[in-house]
């Protein structure tokens, strides 16, 4: 975060807002052989997620039957992930997306990577508690068995969601500092344990300052430093960790073009930046990634996507005429 800076998502509670009239058009778009898609959209993405949580509740109480499950069953692809994705509150978004990344063979580090690095302390502890409910299972045992090494240990660090909060202290920045600098130079096993302690633990606003200091002490950026020093699923995190400290909503517009461009439209990834974050600082990813890149957000999305994907998310995005 620019310091000061307010922050600022793309979708807002809708004002004169009837949840029972809501759950009676989504009835009727989901009702028939052909689903009234663009209803889904108009109604489920100009709604916020405790106003969508309500609608489930009128929907349940007036057809009996479960708005998510209907969803699931009438939608398909791309398409499905995103509206249904848009009824989970976020803590349990968060969860769903964690189990997924998890479950099966292979294992999604950067979903991981994506979730870990980037909630508050408020944010993790909520969705600890959801994963638990929702898949009678606990994340840190999860996390454990799916990762190991040295990033397995920075994430079981994270998932406690025991960043200290508050006041900077600039004579214990120094010292941080230097601890990052030795880790960056010994890259023994208890320099590595060492770093991800800082990076974990302490507070954005101490580590603005020991961010600062390394610079003064090693001439170098600290995420080049760890560039240079550290690779695989470690770095990636370590550096996210950096990155989100910095600036949250660049880190994402980092991510989203990544996404977009790297891999060649990563799906998963965009629906889930694009959702987790629609009310808390969407529109400043937005800005971050025109600023940086050149072309905005909506125009890529609408260069990748097509159909009644492309409109939904186009519609998270709550693109202006000017980014066309």
């Amino acid at each position: 975060m620019f310091s000061g800076e307010y922050v600022q998502g793309t979708i807002f509670p809708a004002p004169n807002f009837n949840p029972v009239m809501d759950a009676q058009m989504l009835g009727g778009a989901l009702q028939g052989f052909d689903c009234d898609k663009d209803m889904l959209i108009s109604i489920l993405t100009q709604r916020s997620n405790a106003q969508r949580q309500m609608i489930a509740g009128a929907y349940q109480s007036m057809y009996g039957r479960d708005l998510i499950a209907d969803l699931k069953e009438q939608l398909s692809s791309h398409f499905k992930e995103v509206m249904v994705g848009l009824m989970y509150p976020p803590p349990s978004y968060d969860a769903h997306e964690l189990w997924h990344a998890m479950k099966g063979a292979g294992t999604d580090e950067n979903c991981l990577i994506d979730i870990l690095a980037s909630r508050t302390n408020g944010e993790i502890f909520q969705m600890r508690e959801a994963y638990s409910l929702q898949y009678s299972s606990n994340l840190q045992e999860d996390i454990y068995s799916d990762t190991s090494g040295h990033f397995r240990d920075t994430l079981m660090n994270l998932v406690q969601g025991t960043r200290e909060e508050g006041y900077a202290d600039p004579a214990m920045a120094a010292q941080d500092a230097m601890v990052l600098w030795e880790a960056c130079q010994q890259k023994t096993g208890e320099h590595k344990t060492m770093l991800q302690m800082v990076l974990c633990n302490k507070s954005y606003s101490q580590l603005w300052l020991v961010f600062q200091e390394f610079q003064n002490i090693s001439g170098q950026d600290l995420v080049d430093a760890i560039n240079d020093c550290y690779d695989g699923y470690f770095q990636e995190l370590l550096v996210a960790i950096i990155r989100c400290v910095q600036d949250k909503a660049s880190y994402f517009a980092y991510r989203l073009y990544s996404a977009i461009h790297d891999i060649g439209f990563h799906n998963k990834t965009v629906i889930r930046i694009l959702i987790s974050r629609s009310e808390i600082d969407l529109m400043t990813i937005r800005k971050r990634y025109k600023e940086r890149y050149g072309k905005s957000l909506f125009h890529d999305i609408k260069h990748f996507a097509s159909g009644h994907y492309e409109k939904a998310l186009l519609a998270i995005c709550a693109g202006d005429v000017e980014d066309y």
